[in-house]
């Protein structure tokens, strides 16, 4: 039997599509590329943005066409998905599963006896174990033999007027930090070079296995983390910048395995966008934040997330974001054009930003972003960088140094997961160029 899985949305999704290929992997299933040919056939959606879910109904609609052909097909739709939205795919896939209910996988594949995970990874059918009650402890099946994405939490308490993720993933939830130590050990013993820590806010990490007096907050988890013995990067996301602290930023001052790379979320650069968005920060306490973090790492690579064109942003308060930009002079930043999202807070608000004015401040915040990641960049020209290949191209191969910049070398040796050493000596604002150190 084989399986074909399909993956949108954040990292996140890719983890659990990773949990999900090894419930299926351990019950007999081989992966395949090709969907046609596949007998199970497994969506990891994305419903944050309305766009991932209309292209779950394009996928649905390919799927009869493959019925028609192999009338034994399975559809399996699970992730990051919404209580409307389960409502409408209730006619389009044979099953819809809560990801975190991915331990009832040995039942709802109607393969006899439950399964228990081996010292060696994987799991082994037996009369009397059981798969992990917790779904994140399923060892996953992971994508790369390099880099690795371990969740340390999930769901989210903010509510923010432009996110489904409290609906969809649930209230915040974090692992004992025992098991998330366990799992980047065995990572590091394989040979990973990059581990991600994941969680829709990470710096709200309280260890559920601790007593409040002695609880393992983010920070203290960061150390025992770096602690682990290895040569290896430590990188995490999502930040919340209301709960990014003093202590955060301190812990990755003083972790060296912590990468010199952050994302913190701004979303707008005005204070009445932020209070109408629910962030629960003003843009000078985010400033504040911000230069405590240089003082600290003067090296490290700032990305944020702007939502431009939010129900009732005027110009003037567009401006506020455009100066901030400015300021700030972000490496890079993902920027989007607000769109409605039914089951949000900001959907009941009037979109009273037209099309192209959102293209246009998208473009202008853009063209800054351009102007000051370059003006940075230039600054490396003749530096020497330590880079992770994880891609290539002919003989031209990609990767993340530790400030996360796009580093781009030749060699005619397969590099592809090594940590290679480069001198830079041409740059563009988010691609640099350099020569590989033999």
């Amino acid at each position: 039997m084989q399986y074909h899985i399909i993956v949108y949305g954040c990292q996140m999704n890719i983890s659990d599509a990773e949990r999900v290929s090894a419930v299926l992997e351990c019950i007999k299933y081989k992966k395949t590329s090709n969907m046609s040919e596949a007998d199970l056939i497994v969506v990891v959606m994305c419903s944050v943005r309305q766009s991932a879910v209309d292209r779950v109904h394009s996928l649905a609609e390919k799927f009869q066409e493959i019925k028609k052909k192999n009338p034994k097909l399975k559809t399996i739709l699970t992730g990051c998905i919404l209580k409307k939205d389960k409502r409408i795919f209730v006619n389009n896939f044979d099953y819809i599963l809560n990801i975190k209910d991915l331990k009832r996988g040995n039942k709802l594949f109607a393969v006899p006896g439950p399964l228990v995970p081996q010292d060696k990874g994987g799991y082994q059918q037996t009369e009397k174990s059981f798969l992990p009650s917790d779904y994140l402890n399923i060892t996953p099946k992971y994508s790369s033999k390099f880099s690795a994405c371990v969740p340390i939490m999930t769901g989210c308490n903010n509510f923010c007027a432009y996110c489904v993720v409290p609906y969809a993933r649930e209230r915040e939830v974090s692992r004992s930090a025992k098991e998330i130590i366990s799992e980047i050990k065995n990572l590091i013993k394989k040979g990973y070079k990059e581990i991600w820590l994941l969680g829709q806010n990470v710096n709200s990490y309280k260890d559920p296995s601790t007593s409040s007096g002695q609880a393992i907050n983010f920070p203290k988890l960061l150390n025992m983390v770096n602690n682990i013995p290895g040569e290896f990067w430590i990188r995490f996301t999502s930040s919340h910048p209301k709960d990014f602290t003093e202590e955060v930023i301190n812990a990755m001052s003083a972790c060296k395995k912590i990468t010199p790379y952050l994302n913190l979320p701004i979303q707008a650069g005005d204070d009445q966008v932020l209070k109408s968005m629910n962030r629960h920060y003003t843009v000078k306490e985010y400033k504040a934040k911000i230069k405590k973090l240089r003082e600290k790492i003067p090296d490290i690579s700032l990305s944020t997330d702007i939502i431009v064109g939010f129900p009732g942003e005027t110009r003037k308060q567009f401006n506020n974001t455009a100066k901030l930009f400015y300021e700030v002079k972000y490496d890079f930043a993902y920027i989007n054009k607000y769109s409605k999202r039914a089951g949000t807070a900001a959907f009941k608000l009037k979109d009273d930003v037209s099309t192209d004015e959102k293209k246009r401040r998208e473009k202008v915040l853009t063209n800054i972003l351009k102007k000051t990641a370059l003006e940075k960049n230039k600054k490396l020209i003749g530096k020497e960088t330590t880079v992770l290949i994880n891609e290539n191209r002919d003989e031209e191969y990609f990767g993340k140094n530790e400030q996360y910049k796009t580093i781009k070398v030749k060699s005619k040796k397969n590099i592809i997961g090594q940590l290679v050493k480069v001198k830079i000596n041409q740059v563009s604002p988010f691609t640099l160029t350099g020569k590989l150190y033999e």
